[in-house]
């Protein structure tokens, strides 16, 4: 009778859980369901016209996001090649040189990082990122300013403080998830580099190429965050619709504009078009955190098959 009972508990704890799993994937089609479904007026008008266009002007009723869209791809890019090598710098210092007394205040320093609101961010890069930008780019030297990487007027705000802000932000994501990957990788493959002879960098190097996979969906993980930054950026970007390579350069991200002038859309079109624009966002964030879980994902799961392949002969050999 007890059994019966605990078996149908069993099944409705199942369901209740499943149900509550199944609410999240019916979260996120729903928001993609909706963005789409807003966003009808914009699709029928300009089709795929609209992501290749570069005016953008309410006024005139004409919208193009291809100004956003390179913003946005263009500081986020910037911000990983910034501080992927701060990211891993952090976490192989602290799963493999920190002295042990120092990892954990290190550890939870780096995870503070995460909790800072943006907005403390975007008022921190006004005060003293901002600033300190205008002063290199009133150093930069003449010849520099000729080429397009460099051309611009030295305001501070525009792509450079962007990307530098971001990567400041990304730091602490890249990093936490980098250091569980390190932390997971079996220390027989540590041993094994050392039993033939490798320094302590040389074993390192052997961690991290048995953990790339998962560090590589770490740094992917830090981009998806990178795309999505919304107030931070548009407090130091500059807001201007225009496609530029100069780091120099006043420009927008997708997130700036939907933040900017949401509430100043009183024409439908215009409405519209600031919502296809959010869900082009949202598909490409979805689409990156994807592939990020994927390779962590798909890591973790080598490494568990190579540790059960391992453990009879662990056990073999500790019985001769």
């Amino acid at each position: 009778m007890s059994t019966t009972r605990s078996s149908r508990d069993d099944r409705k704890f199942r369901i209740a859980t499943g149900a509550v799993a199944a609410l999240v994937l019916a979260i996120v089609v729903g928001i993609g369901f909706e963005l789409t479904r807003q966003s009808l007026l914009s699709i029928e008008k300009f089709g795929m016209s609209f992501w290749k266009g570069t005016t953008w002007n309410p006024v005139s009723g004409e919208f193009g996001a291809l100004p956003f869209i390179w913003g946005t791809l263009y500081s986020a890019i910037l911000a990983l090649l910034l501080s992927t090598p701060i990211s891993l710098g952090i976490a192989i210092y602290i799963s493999e040189l920190s002295p042990r007394v120092l990892k954990q205040p290190l550890t939870y320093l780096t995870e503070l990082l995460a909790a800072i609101p943006s907005i403390v961010y975007g008022l921190w890069g006004i005060f003293v990122l901002v600033p300190l930008v205008r002063k290199f780019e009133l150093w930069t030297p003449d010849a520099l300013k000729k080429i397009p990487l460099f051309k611009g007027p030295p305001l501070g705000v525009g792509m450079l403080s962007a990307a530098l802000i971001l990567a400041v932000m990304v730091i602490p994501f890249s990093s936490s998830v980098a250091r569980e990957i390190l932390k997971n990788v079996p220390a027989a493959q540590r041993e094994a580099a050392y039993a033939l002879g490798a320094t302590r960098w040389e074993a390192i190097k052997v961690a991290i190429g048995y953990g790339k996979t998962g560090v590589i969906g770490a740094v992917m993980l830090g981009f998806g965050r990178a795309l999505g930054e919304t107030i931070a950026v548009t407090m130091v970007i500059g807001n201007s619709p225009k496609v530029s390579a100069s780091l120099f350069a006043l420009q927008y991200t997708m997130a700036a504009v939907i933040a900017n002038e949401f509430t100043e859309a009183a024409d439908e079109l215009y409405l519209h078009a600031l919502i296809e624009i959010g869900l082009l966002l949202f598909i490409i964030t979805i689409g990156v955190n994807a592939i990020s879980r994927l390779l962590i994902w798909s890591m973790k799961k080598r490494v568990t098959a190579r540790t059960i392949a391992a453990t009879p002969m662990i056990a073999e050999a500790k019985a001769a």
